[in-house]
């Protein structure tokens, strides 16, 4: 077992080195021209976030393989685990929950900070909102764990007689496997009711933080997870099935450039119109509630502009252009397909394992078993999919409410064109569903995953602390999941004759757009950005 713990450490190495590579890779081709240079600290935040984000969501397959160290003994406690994996949990969910409730709101109010003020004032008032919530917390926290911070374990006491040692065995079979037992039962089968009593102890403090993150983790997971466990693969297939199937001509562009520029003109003044009324110092509920909605609509306008440019290729290499996209389309499709029969899969084993009663399979866990014993790992990537799958469906349905409901303050991430904001933003949505994610997989595969120290935590601790247990006896977050997965495909059915992408456009309507009239949109809507934790118009810098 030595050569298996040391290439568990160099692979658990290498995975880390790789996937803060790989987060550096995305900030750089993400980040907005204009970030170049510029906002350190907000992006050291973005990469570290993301890397704690990605690491956390592997931590629960390298859990599973560290338990292999132990296969050939006879009990988890007779060899020496390879990682401290308890340890590392706490470690990685103590961080995730600092880096959502502190250093990310700290580096957007750093970030979005009044440019003519100096550095000092800047970071003096992004510290002055960042300690009161950090008091409030503190406070609610501290009262919370002294008051109700313990874990309620039902256990049963159990009692037999004693016998002499036999000399042989014969008289034990598979129908009769206990020592005088008439009707083939133990002694635990015959324990009466009264044997059973609830043993109370304390959860230790970094414990119940991590309890009480997952909780608010998993309101968000319950519906953005159901929402877009559903709308992830079944808009990659509309997008698709309404794709453009021709060129459009040159008068149809310019007559339709010449509406969209109409529209971009009424947004514009739309916007004028907010500033005006931010300087005046009238911003209340309506007015955030129409600073939504006119970046909704900005939004929509540049897809308009990109499926424009798909629907009127130009330049030397137009046809080319038309090629990739239509190849685009057709990987579309194909992605689609496959993440719905993911999503069928996921919900199906929801439904099997954990909401009836006993589970009528172990479904997933079975089939990840068999990978594992046919091409040895195989099984734990397949595993690692699923948990990846399921953290990008939250981030799909995030968006899907964002602009279907104005449910949330919008920040799409866009290559080349993402703003510091929009990155801590989308962070801290993944750092805070990850939780979650994490240990809503840790229940589903619970017969896969067991005996591992994420199902001391997340299976035994979280699911008997006082109070929270109730959610997860009675499954409340995974009916809910189920739910507004349901919800949403029947949303997806009832309007196909009118099939809308992912982000609530028609692409019958994306033939109607402009690309020269609003090719300063991006422009004009960079002068103004709405943070994520306070509505304030304001120059981009």
């Amino acid at each position: 077992m030595g050569d298996f713990n040391l290439a568990l450490v160099i692979v658990a190495i290498v995975v880390c080195i790789l996937v803060f590579i790989f987060n550096i890779y995305l900030l750089v081709n993400y980040q907005h021209p204009d970030d170049k240079n510029q906002a350190y600290f907000p992006k050291f935040v973005v990469v570290f976030g993301l890397s704690v984000a990605a690491i956390s969501i592997l931590m629960l397959p390298a859990d599973v393989a560290n338990r292999q160290a132990c296969r050939h003994s006879l009990y988890n406690g007779a060899c020496n685990l390879t990682l401290p994996m308890k340890t590392l949990w706490l470690v990685i969910y103590i961080v995730d929950a600092i880096l959502v409730f502190f250093v990310i709101p700290f580096a957007m109010f750093y970030y979005e900070g009044d440019q003519d003020k100096s550095i000092g004032k800047r970071i003096k008032s992004s510290l002055m909102w960042v300690v009161a919530t950090a008091i409030v917390c503190g406070l609610v926290l501290g009262i919370l764990y002294g008051v109700v911070g313990k874990v309620d374990f039902t256990v049963r006491h159990l009692s037999s007689a004693a016998t002499a040692f036999p000399n042989s065995w014969t008289d034990y079979t598979s129908n009769q496997p206990c020592i005088g037992s008439s009707f083939h039962q133990c002694s635990a089968y015959a324990a009466s009711a009264s044997s059973e009593k609830t043993w109370t102890m304390r959860a230790t403090f970094p414990e119940y933080v991590v309890a009480l993150a997952t909780i608010v983790g998993s309101v968000l997971f319950s519906i953005f997870g159901g929402v877009g466990i559903a709308c992830l693969p079944l808009g990659l297939i509309f997008s698709f099935i309404r794709r453009p199937k021709a060129v459009i001509t040159r008068s149809q562009y310019i007559k339709e450039a010449t509406e969209l520029s109409k529209k971009a003109k009424e947004l514009k003044k739309a916007a004028d119109a907010l500033h005006q009324e931010e300087r005046s110092g009238s911003k209340g509920r309506k007015w955030r509630k129409n600073v939504k909605s006119v970046e909704k609509e900005l939004l929509l306008l540049e897809e308009d502009v990109k499926a424009l440019e798909e629907m009127y290729p130009q330049g030397e290499k137009a046809e080319t252009a038309w090629a990739l996209t239509i190849i685009g389309y057709l990987a579309n499709l194909i992605l689609g397909v496959l993440g719905l029969i993911v999503s069928v899969a996921w919900v199906a084993h929801i439904i099997i394992y954990l909401l009836i009663d006993p589970p009528l399979s172990a479904f997933l866990n079975e089939i990840f078993i068999k990978l594992d014993d046919i091409w040895g790992l195989f099984g734990t990537a397949a595993f690692a999919f699923f948990c990846f799958y399921l953290l990008i469906a939250v981030i799909a349905g995030a968006m899907m409410l964002g602009l279907r409901l104005v449910f949330i303050t919008i920040h799409p991430m866009k290559w080349g064109a993402t703003l510091m904001n929009s990155f801590l933003f989308n962070v801290g949505l993944i750092l805070l569903c990850s939780i979650s994610v994490i240990q809503f997989c840790a229940t589903a595969f619970g017969y896969y995953a067991q005996a591992t120290a994420a199902q001391e935590i997340f299976g035994h601790t979280l699911q008997s602390l006082r109070g929270i247990k109730y959610l997860y006896k009675y499954n409340v977050f995974q009916i809910a999941f189920v739910v507004f997965a349901g919800l949403t495909f029947v949303y997806y059915a009832a309007f196909v004759s009118n099939s809308m992408i992912l982000f609530g456009k028609k692409l019958n309507d994306l033939l109607l757009l402009s690309c020269e009239p609003c090719a300063g949109m991006e422009k004009e809507k960079a002068k103004w950005q709405v943070p994520a934790f306070h509505l304030n118009f304001m120059t981009h810098r």
